[in-house]
């Protein structure tokens, strides 16, 4: 549906069927980064080597980039798999705040987008506020 509550037109089924698959990719890519970042995870926990102290600090700042590296994935991926679902449910592309269409531009940038330029410019105004 679009903004207007009407069936997508044409254009904006194809668009959205794009948008899909963008996402699908996308969530395939992070799955498989998730993985390999876990053997490595894995790998740095698990050695049996004989560490001298610069060996651990160094294995600890590992593990602590891959873990935010995980985080950042982790949040992506939710965003990917909620926009799937506003896909499945016909309301892709419409912002979650104002109820706006998000434009095809910004879809294309960031195809997981919750929220208008404009209302997300306003949410990041907001929290820099408080920072």
């Amino acid at each position: 549906m679009n903004e207007r509550g009407l069936p997508f037109s044409n254009m904006e089924k194809e668009f959205v069927r794009k948008m899909k698959n963008v996402l699908e990719e996308m969530r395939i890519e992070i799955l498989k980064t998730l993985a390999s970042e876990d053997e490595a995870f894995n790998e740095i926990i698990t050695s049996d080597e004989v560490k001298d102290i610069a060996d651990t600090a160094t294995s600890d700042i590992d593990s602590r980039t891959l873990a935010i590296l995980g985080m950042q994935d982790l949040k992506r991926l939710r965003l990917i798999d909620s926009a799937l679902v506003r896909i499945a449910n016909g309301t892709y592309g419409r912002c979650l705040k104002s109820g706006k269409t998000i434009t095809k531009e910004r879809l294309e940038a960031v195809p997981y987008a919750l929220y208008t330029i404009e209302v997300q410019n306003e949410i990041d105004r907001k929290k820099r506020r408080v920072s």
